[in-house]
Parts: structure tokens; C-alpha cells; sequence
């Protein structure tokens, strides 16, 4: 990582890639905390074949190109869901920003309660429900460890 002092005095961490000394490119994911009447929150683990298979993670996927967070969000609810919510029932609730070997990650978070349909499974993954103080039982991605903090202390 090259250091770099700004204008204000601060240092700053510029990512490169240690291969290529190249900086690293940023991939924009979605992410969502969909919260049932119980307060508890969904997570799914990811399937065999999939990078970090076998962890728990919150439901969503990548943004496409010329495509905003909320509307890639219901997009993805749909794909691996099949449920359908809308985006005035999603809520801003914080982010992960995390550097991986090859990419750094950067991942809005949203909290949903109210969408139509029961959750099922269409892309080989488990799903559970669990109570925001129970998420860290989960082996969840290095960039949503960060995220059950804030859940447990705001639901």
C-alpha cells in the first residue's frame, strides 16, 4: 500500500494490486437486512462453487452498469429470492468498504421489512433467520463482520 499525505494533512491508504502495482479495481454490491416481524434478520450461505462458499452473508448481489443500488437490490431479491419489495421500502442503514486481493469492495447495506412473498431459495443457497445478537454465530466474508455491529445496535 503507497502512503499518500493530503492537503488536510491526513494520511491516506492508496490500494494497489502487489502484482501489478496497479490500483485495484472497486466492484459495487448491494446488500440487504430484510427484518420479519420477529426483529430477526435473513442471511444465506453461499453455495459450493462460489468464491467463499459456505459462508453466511445478507441477500443481494453486484450492481450492473447504469443501474442504482435500490433498483439492483429488488432486482436481486427477485433472482435469488423470489420476492419483490419496493425502493421506497428500503432504508439506507450503513456500508462495508473492505479490500480483498483483487478488488476492493465497497457494499451499501439496506434494512427491508416489508416485502411480498416468502423467501426461498433459487440459487443452490441455505437460508435462516437470525436475531442481529445471534449473527456473529454465522462465519460470515471478511466485509460483513463489520455490518452485525451495527445491526445488533440498531434493531
Amino acid at each position: 500500500m503507497a502512503e499518500i499525505m493530503s492537503e488536510s494533512g491526513c494520511w491516506q491508504a492508496g490500494e494497489r494490486d502487489a502484482q501489478t502495482d496497479q490500483p485495484k479495481p472497486t466492484l459495487l454490491v448491494v446488500a440487504v437486512a430484510l427484518i420479519d416481524a420477529d426483529g430477526r434478520v435473513l442471511i444465506a450461505q453461499r453455495p459450493e462453487g462460489k468464491s467463499m462458499a459456505g459462508l453466511w452473508e445478507f441477500p443481494g448481489g453486484k450492481v450492473d452498469p447504469g443501474e442504482t443500488p435500490e433498483a439492483a437490490l429488488i432486482r436481486e431479491l427477485k433472482e435469488e429470492l423470489d420476492i419483490d419489495t419496493r425502493e421506497s421500502c428500503l432504508a439506507p442503514l450503513t456500508f462495508a468498504s473492505h479490500s480483498y486481493d483483487d478488488f476492493h469492495l465497497l457494499m451499501p447495506l439496506y434494512a427491508c421489512r416489508t416485502w411480498k412473498g416468502t423467501p426461498h431459495p433459487k440459487e443452490g443457497q441455505k437460508l435462516a433467520w437470525a436475531r442481529p445478537v445471534r449473527l456473529g454465530d454465522y462465519p460470515m466474508p471478511p466485509a460483513d463482520i463489520p455490518l452485525i455491529a451495527m445491526l445488533r445496535d440498531l434493531l
